[in-house]
């Protein structure tokens, strides 16, 4: 498992701002970046894209986990997930992506996202959600 040093920290953060600026966000002007740290030390990001139909937008979160399994499968879980955006505003992540990240956290994963005043909120994901669905499927993951 990597250890999530400053050094590396900084390096989430920044991969997740640096999401953010490809975010295609035309209806809500709201450009968000994910940055996950695997088990292996890569990271993969992801950022939020809109639709008109704002059902069918995808979170940067939930864009990033999709991301991350399409290049390597279920070999690298999550150690570790950065949120930011563009606009300094606090952003946790929504529901669905917490959910979605569940299937895929180590179980002592940490969650950074903005809080609003120019840092970062630190959350140990198991108190981001801690009634998951993730127990009952826990063996088909494998």
């Amino acid at each position: 498992m990597p250890q999530l040093t400053p050094e590396k920290l900084e390096q989430l953060r920044e991969a997740a701002t640096a999401a953010a600026k490809h975010a295609y966000a035309p209806y809500s002007g709201f450009r968000v970046g994910a940055a996950l740290l695997l088990s292996d030390g890569s990271i993969v990001t992801g950022c939020n894209v809109e639709n008109i139909s704002y059902g069918l937008t995808i979170c940067a979160e939930r864009s990033a986990v999709v991301r991350a399994i399409a290049e390597s499968g279920l070999k690298r879980k999550i150690a570790a997930v950065a949120v930011t955006n563009l606009e300094g505003a606090a952003s946790p992540p929504c529901g669905a992506c917490r959910q979605v990240l569940g299937e895929f956290v180590t179980q002592d994963a940490l969650v950074y996202f903005a809080d609003g005043k120019g840092g970062m909120t630190a959350v140990p994901f198991a108190e981001l959600l801690p009634h998951s669905f993730s127990d009952w499927k826990s063996d088909a993951r494998h």
